[in-house]
């Protein structure tokens, strides 16, 4: 291991134990945070991943094209969609599942690849409750969809791409 590598260990684990430290000064929920860490930094991931996607789609869409056109407003959604998954896959292999698989490629695409089918199941979910079912857009999209992708994506990344059983 180089010493730069070593050094970031280091600062990553002196961090992590700072952040605990932090906690101890309150039991209960340095208690709930050790049970629950890897969901709770998830949501975090999450909730960043969501800020940065949604960031993509605004400059795609404030200047570059067009949003009243269809083709385009597919063009800007999978903007967003492709930037969320970059942005994603490195803050879950680093800080929500710590992986050290050495075949970051074949991690990478597995990620994607089940990025792109909860995202299939997004666009589902959202024709089925707002334009067959009649509900109200941002209700079917923040407590239906939003609730249902992100748990299939935990699912998926813990189960499938991120297993702490053996790579091989």
């Amino acid at each position: 291991m180089s010493e730069n590598t070593e050094n970031e260990v280091i600062y990553k684990k002196n961090l992590a134990e700072k952040f605990c430290d932090f906690l101890e000064r309150w039991p209960a929920i340095h208690k709930i945070y050790c049970k629950y860490e890897e969901i709770l930094v998830y949501l975090v991931v999450g909730v960043l991943t969501t800020i940065f996607s949604w960031a993509a789609c605004f400059v795609a869409e404030r200047f570059f094209l067009d949003a009243s056109n269809d083709f385009q407003n597919m063009v800007i959604n999978t903007i967003g969609w492709v930037a969320g998954v970059c942005f994603a896959y490195p803050l879950n292999r680093s800080w929500v599942f710590r992986s050290h698989n050495p075949q970051i490629l074949k991690e990478f695409s597995g990620f994607a690849a089940s990025r792109l089918s909860t995202w299939i199941l997004d666009l589902v979910i959202m024709w089925v409750t707002v334009n067959a079912l009649h509900m109200n857009y941002w209700i079917a999209k923040i407590f239906i969809s939003s609730v249902i992708v992100t748990i299939l994506n935990y699912v998926f990344s813990k189960i499938l791409i991120f297993s702490k059983k053996s790579k091989g």
